[in-house]
């Protein structure tokens, strides 16, 4: 059966910061706060319309949930409890920030059916948190993080790439002092600069260089092998692609194929673990335009560096594996 979010998005209204990157009605789109009978309106228009391929959770994205005001929070969850008594949907999700997770919290969460907590860490070096105006530490995550898991609700962790006085080492660090809190999800944001923001104004005074798309790529390609190596889901690379988004960037790693632009990266770069020479590569049928590159990127690259290869099909990869035969691996 396939996972789904019945998504709502409750704006900025309970976030007591202003982010460096932060411009929530861009983001999503919305800029009004939703009511309980939205809740419930957006739960039964997607019941109705799903088969029976799907199960939901109730996910509350978009600002930080549970700073929001205490009554208009249980009135959501209120609105989306039946639900999940019913079993209608497995769960209700929600995202919010390191510093607005306590006991009293969590208890209040538990008791409505709240099955997986993702947490807004972003950065794991205080000195970036502290640049980019989070209002946060990273032990703040890191003693969060705890307390969900200590409540056996799930957790997800969300990073973000290129802040501005980070680096790529600095957002490596990030990603295994992630992994290191054992979440079950991941998200990675690289970084996009968007007018109306903090960012936006280090940016065109020149204090911030922003990663290129290139760049963007290239780190991912590092980190996302991270997470997948320790288990970790990683359920979402890069913004969600819209017209708001785009209309508003003034720079950085933004694609509408991000995802697939990093896993040919990582695609080459196993290859590329492999001494020169002639090699047969088995890859799933659906990943052939990931192995080959963007306008067959990866085999021009390849073959730039002294490698031949045969593209041969194995249906029991999975879509983000390869298997190099007869390969020598670098020493």
């Amino acid at each position: 059966m396939r996972n789904g979010n019945i998504s709502i998005f409750v704006p900025h209204i309970g976030c007591p910061h202003k982010c460096s990157f932060c411009n929530q009605n861009t983001i999503t789109g919305c800029e009004t706060a939703p009511t309980a009978k939205d809740v419930v309106n957006a739960v039964e228009t997607a019941l109705n319309k799903s088969s029976c391929e799907f199960e939901f959770e109730i996910a509350f994205f978009g600002g930080s949930f549970t700073a929001i005001d205490k009554d208009y929070m249980l009135s959501l969850l209120e609105a989306a409890k039946p639900y999940v008594d019913n079993k209608s949907v497995k769960g209700i999700r929600c995202s919010t920030r390191p510093d607005f997770i306590t006991e009293e919290i969590l208890d209040i969460l538990k008791s409505y059916g709240v099955s997986a907590i993702e947490l807004g860490a972003q950065s794991m070096v205080d000195e970036v948190l502290k640049k980019n105006m989070r209002g946060h530490t990273a032990d703040d995550v890191r003693n969060a993080s705890k307390l969900i898991k200590n409540y056996d609700i799930e957790l997800g962790l969300q990073m973000m790439t290129g802040l501005y006085g980070s680096s790529h080492e600095n957002d490596i660090y990030t990603a295994k002092e992630i992994i290191k809190l054992k979440p079950k999800t991941v998200r990675v944001y690289p970084t996009v600069v968007l007018k109306d923001t903090y960012l936006a104004k280090v940016y065109e005074s020149g204090d911030y260089k922003v990663d290129s798309i290139e760049d963007t790529v290239s780190l991912c390609a590092k980190i996302i092998p991270l997470f997948e190596q320790n288990n970790i889901k990683v359920i979402r690379l890069g913004l969600h692609a819209s017209e708001d988004i785009k209309a508003n960037i003034c720079a950085g790693g933004y694609h509408d194929s991000l995802g697939e632009l990093v896993q040919s990266k990582i695609m080459l770069d196993k290859i590329l673990e492999y001494e020169k020479g002639d090699y047969t590569v088995f890859i799933n049928q659906k990943s052939l335009s990931k192995l080959v590159g963007n306008k067959k990127s990866n085999l021009k690259k390849l073959d730039s560096f002294g490698y031949k290869i045969k593209i041969e099909f194995d249906n029991s990869l999975n879509v983000n594996e390869l298997r190099v035969e007869n390969g020598i691996k670098n020493t």
